[in-house]
């Protein structure tokens, strides 16, 4: 039996993270404009402290940190975590990247303007501690941004058989359907510590680029992978 979230692969890929080499590697990278045409429409990152929780090899990071943004990355896979820091200093980006998890930011109170959570919800260990989390290490004011996949049968369909054991796009046993969220979910648990939350869209494939590879961008529908804001009230 395949074992399902399988955290291992972003240390087992992070030589190769920056390569283009590996599909599903690039399906992440390739995941980012997406959302970022979505969060722009919400926040303006020029001159934001703002935290990428679970940020793997570094993708969101860096785009974040070209439109303006001081970033601090954090994720549990160490290797990963130092392929990011390699390619930030490579490139001249000055990133602050950390080992750690959702569960226990080592940040202040009331220290980042945003934080970024995409591709990472669905993984955790404790949903609840790591909203709590976030709410607490963000200023009065300050905004959460996320994505995750939602908990139904197509999702499952959709992420496990096509995108996993079909196409391989993910790594077979990257995620546990049993650890999806459904959008209501995730709306009380981020209200239970005080957020007050936007709306939320879908995410998914829009088409594909010359490598064959899927492209994304907002989708009507929250079936599959949703992505919304939500934020600390001001003091």
């Amino acid at each position: 039996m395949t074992a399902r979230n399988n955290l291992a692969i972003y240390d087992d890929v992070a030589a190769n993270w920056w390569s283009d080499d590996i599909r599903w590697v690039r399906t992440l990278k390739n995941m980012v404009p997406g959302r970022l045409s979505y969060f722009d429409k919400f926040i303006d990152w020029q001159d934001k402290t703002v935290l990428d929780l679970g940020c793997a090899g570094g993708f969101l990071a860096e785009a974040l940190h070209d439109k303006g943004a001081s970033v601090t990355g954090i994720d549990p896979a160490k290797d990963a975590i130092a392929a990011a820091q390699a390619h930030a200093t490579e490139t001249g980006r000055t990133i602050r990247y950390d080992v750690g998890v959702g569960e226990a930011l080592p940040y202040p109170d009331d220290h980042f303007d945003a934080v970024a959570c995409v591709d990472v919800l669905e993984h955790v260990a404790d949903l609840h501690r790591v909203v709590g989390e976030v709410y607490r290490v963000l200023k009065p004011g300050g905004m959460f941004l996320f994505d995750t996949i939602n908990r139904n049968p197509v999702a499952r369909l959709a992420v496990i058989t096509i995108a996993e054991d079909v196409l391989r796009l993910l790594p077979k046993g990257t995620h546990d359907p049993k650890m999806f969220i459904k959008p209501d979910e995730l709306w009380a648990q981020m209200t239970s510590h005080g957020f007050e939350v936007g709306k939320m869209t879908g995410l998914g494939p829009r088409g594909l680029n010359r490598r064959l590879d899927p492209t994304f961008g907002r989708l009507p529908l929250k079936t599959v992978i949703y992505m919304g804001t939500a934020t600390k009230p001001a003091a």
